[in-house]
């Protein structure tokens, strides 16, 4: 006599269900030897962001409106929001589809010391996300170089 468990199964192979999702943003981290704070005090200042994202800005000015970014003789509105004590810096603007997006980046402190900075950038219609990506991790190396240089 066979209990259920002895009787052979069949068995069914699920369908692979396979989409492509294409690739909006970038994301990447750098880790530091230096104080959140630090780190915070370069971002939070957005006259700073030649320094360490020349790619985004050739200059920045402050406007009625918040921050005005100048990039290639064109310019362009720019929100900053900064909450230090959650360690977030939000660099929003109007993008093509009417929407607010931009870049946002997150400092947190490292165990033992230290910190970490992660940013997510959108990546503009037509870029190369590697391309996105290796700029990204260029600002991300400058923006802990000026963190730990006194001003």
């Amino acid at each position: 006599m066979l209990c259920q468990r002895d009787q052979p199964r069949i068995r069914i192979a699920p369908a692979l269900i396979r989409f492509r999702m294409s690739n909006r943003t970038v994301t990447r981290s750098v880790e530091a030897d230096l104080d959140p704070e630090k780190l915070l005090s370069v971002m939070n200042d957005p006259a700073r962001l030649p320094e360490w994202a020349p790619v985004f800005a050739d200059k920045v000015e402050h406007s009625q409106d918040g921050w005005r970014v100048i990039k290639n003789n064109e310019s362009f509105n720019v929100q900053v929001n900064v909450s230090t004590v959650a360690g977030t810096v939000d660099f929003l603007r109007e993008m093509a589809d009417g929407k607010r997006a931009g870049a946002y980046a997150r400092v947190f402190p490292r165990p033992l010391g230290g910190s970490v900075v992660v940013m997510t950038v959108p990546i503009a219609p037509g870029s190369d996300p590697v391309d996105v990506a290796q700029v990204l991790e260029q600002e991300l190396t400058t923006l802990v170089a000026l963190g730990g240089r006194k001003r």
